[in-house]
């Protein structure tokens, strides 16, 4: 004989079965009815300011109306080489005093407790670096050409490594020196302007990054999104191939700022990543501009980065003009002399 269970009585056992199986969805954290996780998200900096084409050329020439700049300035130096692996090697704080003018001259004096410790120049085709500091074997006078590329130069002595650690960040130190190349500088420092006959093309497009907040009320380790503007600039062969050449940053909180520059070869390769930071009035008295107070610049291929900042943006001097023999470096010294077209020119032979 058939049972029926009826419907509107259900058994105590099936009841607390239900029950359980309620609590439980109700309080695990992978029920669907889990609780909530909160997630920070980081601020969209905001006012956005907006722009075209023209008021971002607007403002890569107004920054390149200025013609010479002279000033005392703090350097820092970075040893990228192993940056693959976490380590970069910073090297301590120094001194010097730098002097530019277009189109591409520079004369910079490094200097660490008054003592110099390097100086270089470019007359704008060539350049020049005297390594002063350190024993005898590492001192060097490096001669080359702007445009040529050469091979890293390597410190003589050990290259295992020198017992004494004095030593050995002294030749570490002569090492970066001798690999600095001071056009690099007057490229970021001295901003090619784009004329109204350029034949490059232009291309505007908007992006948005996370990053630190670096907001002086920022709080430890904040972060924020934050707007800008790309400007990249295209050049296009008779065959019709075009190539990236160059990509302007500009932030657009609170207004229009160049924030960074991107320089690429012609094989498309990052040669040249220029940050700018900390836009103040440079100059006192005479010529007056405003114009970035701390430069970070970025060499990927040389494997090094460089930070500089001016000590007092007031006595900066500005479109001072200055002749020739202001950007020609000599070996007065006596030094060593490392020859980068002659060294380039015996490989290639022997190749």
């Amino acid at each position: 004989m058939l049972k029926y269970i009826n419907a509107r009585v259900a058994p105590p056992r099936l009841v607390l079965s239900a029950v359980a199986v309620l609590a439980l969805l109700l309080t695990s954290g992978c029920g669907l009815f889990g609780a909530k996780k909160k997630i920070q998200v980081p601020p969209l900096l905001t006012p956005l300011v907006d722009a075209n084409k023209d008021r971002l050329i607007q403002e890569i020439n107004r920054l390149a109306t200025v013609k010479s700049i002279r000033g005392k300035v703090d350097i820092q130096f970075e040893d990228t080489s192993f940056a693959s692996s976490g380590v970069a090697d910073q090297y301590r704080l120094v001194d010097g005093t730098i002097t530019l003018q277009r189109p591409g001259k520079i004369y910079l004096i490094i200097q660490f407790t008054f003592v110099d410790i390097a100086q270089m120049a470019s007359d704008g085709e060539h350049f020049s670096v005297a390594v002063l500091k350190g024993a005898e074997k590492y001192r060097r006078f490096v001669k080359g050409t702007n445009n040529a590329e050469y091979p890293k130069l390597k410190t003589n002595g050990n290259n295992g490594g020198d017992k004494d650690d004095k030593q050995q960040t002294e030749k570490e130190t002569v090492s970066a020196l001798s690999n600095l190349r001071p056009q690099h500088l007057t490229e970021a420092f001295m901003i090619r302007p784009i004329g109204p006959s350029s034949s490059m093309i232009y291309v505007q497009s908007q992006f948005f990054q996370e990053e630190p907040d670096i907001r002086p009320q920022a709080k430890k380790n904040a972060r924020v999104v934050r707007g800008y503007y790309l400007l990249e600039e295209l050049s296009q062969s008779t065959a019709g191939e075009v190539k990236l050449m160059r990509r302007f940053w500009f932030d657009r909180v609170n207004g229009i700022r160049l924030a960074r520059v991107q320089t690429y070869d012609e094989h498309g390769q990052l040669i040249t990543d220029v940050t700018y930071y900390n836009e103040k009035i440079l100059g006192g008295g005479g010529d007056t501009a405003s114009l970035p107070s701390r430069i970070e610049i970025t060499r990927p291929q040389d494997q090094y980065k460089l930070s500089i900042t001016y000590q007092d943006p007031a006595s900066v001097e500005l479109n001072r003009e200055y002749g020739p023999k202001a950007f020609v470096l000599e070996n007065k010294w006596g030094l060593p002399e490392v020859d980068l077209d002659a060294q380039y020119k015996k490989v290639t032979a022997n190749q």
